[in-house]
């Protein structure tokens, strides 16, 4: 049971004005700004519940954070529904203050975890490295031998090791704090699961870098032990770390992966495969005798790649590969660390257009030792050819064939006589989110397949017949979408997965966890509550807890059952009433119609904390409308360069118009070729409603800033939209979508390269600027080519236009996210949009 000081609190912060004299850009607002964060900490209590399961899978204990440095021990045991204290650490307290010789609060004990004994009547702590055991009957304390077989270690730090960064959605900032003594290393981990160092962050500094949701980074200390592994989310991506938690990340075996792909023998042992001057060869396993299967290759046209053999060694497929254009950059480091002159450096990149690599499957039957032609004409023009793999039976190896441009997508199988027969086959007149929304599952018991698609025009889920291609019946239907899929289970025929927009009257962007059968029935929500949700299984899947929280609202903890969702107690309920009493203002959820007049369109306001609604305040939007994802925040979070934005006397905003992601086809259609468009008419109208309910926001100085996609999107708005926005900082911007990289660009803007490519870029539009606008980029920036903003200086000197620019030596992509680039944009908007010189 709660104990009455403990009851569980409303979580939505309400407004509370603060009566702070009204100022804009003065030295005392940049002071209030630079300690928002610190003014947080601490402030909002009972968000987080981190569960160690005991043996018996019902039940699990939790420490909450009930702030002021207090915490609590909590016990929960799923059979009887009940939450209550793990032990009496009142009586705890007395008697390990007398052992101490020192005074020690039950609710401030100098310990952080706790191990129950094998028989659950007593747990075990170490304070300092003396070991203790509390008998929870008779609540006595005693010191324990470590030797002694019962008394087990507290476990100590997660044995995880970093993982592939995932595109899950929009753009984030992300912070980390090394307060420890030592130096440590901050990477991030790439979409192949390898680390790339960021940063060498000396103890006490700071490291702030603009991420994604879903990316992954990785901080070790100077041992290269692990201090995080850390994915981004929505919410307070904010990392303090003390060194003190640090763990020996496990070794990767060694060897080559198991499974299709990877074999080089064949299944029976008999022949091995090799690649002579570009040509396959067969030498017989413990012999001399050597077959070449291929002639004629050349380093314009050669077999590469992993070797598919059929389960009976009979049939044995590889790629034959065409190169394509090898597109290098070129960008000079112009003060290097380790020498005075700069360096010239080169790397692979390829841009839309480009010849790519072509890979064309061979088959080979290997009892004849011949070639088995195959008709390459459903997969003439590949983007890409992956998820190859036979058939347990030998009758067919079946391939996902992505064609250039991105409208078609086929599940293909190649027969034993080479014949190919078409399994799925996916097409749009716009673009197939390949990126996103690709999710194949083989049911090989049933023969059965599993697809994602947008045919209905929401993301669903369908159940495919594999001998004859056809839909047996769609998984999931409605004006609704999948976000992503969780779990398949084939013995029960039901797949677990995330859904957006399933709960009428919320917000379409809020994640729910579902449950439903192959055949469409039970369609089960598992997560109940109005916010976005994410779950944590309990180690034997029987149950679930689930956190959902708002921008708006704490995060909220309850115990469900797996199988159904039905509660089976309610564990935290965020507490920020303490963070509200500083004047800390939550964000506002808002909602507008679209340029349709019926779609609505999602976004949050940021104020001041120091906000008067009777005054005026420009309006600043921060903007990132990559069509890959949605960006505007859905979870609880106590600070991010937005609101510290807002505190210099600015109301800022972020919004998801029309054009991104996650919500129906048409509406994310609308970016098809025409990235310029970038939801401005939705976005416009959006804050025009948002001025009539908060008269406080004056559209009559409005700003804008992003980076990255969000820089093109910036700069876009003060050339195509002049007379509604008046200043923009625009970071590492992909200006011209000729410039960036093949496979984001493509994606969208279509292939061939047609006009629609001149009509989005801001290079050629660069004669149409209206308003003020900073370009910021950094020279060593390997993501979009610095040339790309350099065009649009270009085209700027050759129209005459005023503007400034910034280019940061050594930086990388994101340089206008840093300490000094923030400062420089904020700067900029005090100048502009206040009329005044900045802090003074």
């Amino acid at each position: 049971m709660f104990a009455p000081s403990r009851s569980l609190l409303a979580g939505v912060c309400l407004l509370v004005f603060s009566t702070t004299v009204f100022a804009q850009g003065t030295a005392a607002d940049y002071e209030r700004m630079a300690g928002l964060y610190r003014a947080a900490q601490g402030k909002v209590t009972q968000t987080r519940v981190e569960p160690h399961w005991l043996p018996d899978g019902d039940r699990f204990w939790y420490r909450v954070d009930l702030g002021d440095n207090q915490n609590e021990f909590i016990l929960v045991d799923a059979t009887t529904s009940t939450r209550k204290a793990a032990f009496d650490s009142a009586k705890l307290a007395q008697q390990l203050g007398e052992k101490l010789g020192k005074e020690i609060e039950p609710l401030k004990l100098p310990f952080r975890t706790i191990t129950f004994a094998e028989d659950q009547q007593s747990i075990l702590f170490y304070v300092e490295k003396t070991l203790y055991r509390f008998e929870l009957e008779s609540n006595t304390l005693s010191t324990v031998d470590p030797s002694d077989k019962d008394a087990a270690k507290p476990a100590g730090p997660s044995q995880t090791r970093p993982y592939p960064s995932v595109d899950k959605g929009g753009e984030v900032s992300m912070k980390i704090v090394n307060s420890s003594a030592e130096p440590i290393k901050v990477f991030w981990i790439n979409r192949e699961g390898r680390p790339q160092l960021y940063d060498d962050l000396k103890a006490g500094g700071e490291f702030t870098q603009r991420t994604f949701l879903g990316h992954v980074w990785m901080v070790l200390n100077a041992k290269g032990q692990a201090l995080s592994i850390y994915e981004a989310t929505d919410g307070d991506n904010q990392l303090v770390l003390d060194g003190k938690n640090a763990w020996d990340m496990p070794r990767r075996r060694r060897g080559r992966p198991s499974g299709e792909g990877s074999r080089r023998l064949s299944p029976n042992r008999e022949w091995n495969v090799a690649i002579e001057d570009h040509n396959l060869v067969l030498q017989k396993q413990g012999g001399s005798e050597r077959v070449q299967l291929t002639e004629g290759g050349t380093d314009k046209k050669f077999i590469e790649g992993n070797a598919y053999w059929s389960p009976d060694s009979k049939r044995l497929l590889v790629m034959e590969t065409t190169p394509g254009d090898q597109r290098e950059i070129t960008i000079v480091e112009s003060s290097p660390k380790d020498q005075l002159q700069p360096k010239v450096h080169t790397l692979s990149y390829a841009k839309p257009g480009d010849a790519i690599r072509l890979r064309r499957p061979r088959l080979f039957d290997i009892e004849k030792m011949e070639e088995i032609a195959v008709d390459n004409s459903l997969m003439d023009n590949p983007w890409a050819i992956d998820r190859v793999k036979w058939e347990e039976d030998s009758s067919e190896i079946r391939l996902l064939y992505n064609q250039r441009g991105h409208q078609v997508m086929r599940y293909l199988a190649i027969q034993a006589d080479g014949t190919v027969r078409t399994l799925i086959d996916e097409t749009s007149p716009t673009f197939i989110d390949w990126t996103n929304k690709v999710f194949l599952e083989e049911l090989p018991e049933s023969n059965e397949l599993i697809w994602m698609s947008e045919r209905s025009g929401w993301n669903h889920l369908y159940l495919v017949d594999a001998k004859s291609g056809e839909v047996k019946n769609p998984i999931t239907e409605g004006d609704w979408v999948v976000r992503e899929v969780e779990k398949v289970d084939p013995e029960k025929r039901q797949i677990f997965f995330k859904a957006g927009g399933i709960v009428p009257g919320q917000d379409p962007y809020y994640i729910h966890h579902c449950r439903v059968n192959f055949d469409g029935t039970e369609l089960t929500m598992l997560t109940e509550g109005d916010g976005t949700h994410r779950i944590q299984y309990s180690p034997d899947g029987r149950y679930l807890i689930d956190e959902y929280s708002r921008v708006d609202m704490p995060a909220v903890h309850t115990l469900r059952k797996a199988d159904d969702g039905s509660l089976v107690c309610e564990l935290e309920k965020g507490d920020c009433s303490k963070l509200i009493e500083t004047g800390w203002k939550p964000t506002e959820r808002f909602v507008a119609k679209a340029r349709d007049g019926e779609t609505d369109i999602y976004g949050v306001i940021y104020f001041p904390t120091n906000h008067d609604p009777a005054k005026k305040y420009p309006v600043i939007e921060y903007i990132y409308a990559g069509p890959q994802g949605a960006f505007v925040p859905k979870q609880f979070s106590t600070g991010s360069q937005l609101r510290e934005m807002a505190e210099l006397g600015f109301i800022v905003v972020q919004i998801d118009g029309m054009g991104t992601n996650y919500r129906s086809k048409a509406f994310h259609d609308v970016c098809f070729k025409n990235l310029k468009d970038a939801g401005f008419p939705d976005r416009i109208l959006w804050m025009q409603a948002a001025a009539k309910k908060f008269p406080s926001m004056d559209l009559d100085k409005v700003g804008i800033y992003g980076g990255s996609a969000g820089g093109q999107n910036a700069t876009a708005a003060v050339l195509f939209h002049g007379d509604f926005y008046d200043a923009a900082v625009s970071d590492c911007g992909c200006h011209d979508n000729r410039m960036d990289k093949i496979w984001w660009n493509e994606q969208w803007m279509g292939w061939p390269i047609d006009k629609s490519y001149e009509e989005s870029s801001n290079v050629v539009n660069a004669h149409k600027l209206k308003g003020d606008l900073f370009l910021i980029v950094g020279e060593m920036d390997t993501n979009v080519d610095p040339a790309s903003t350099m065009q649009v200086v270009d085209a700027l000197v050759k129209a005459d236009k005023d503007f400034d620019l910034l280019v940061v030596p050594g930086g990388g992509h994101g340089s206008g996210s840093s300490a000094y680039g923030m400062r420089r944009t904020r700067d900029f908007f005090v100048r502009k949009l206040h009329g005044v010189e900045p802090r003074r």
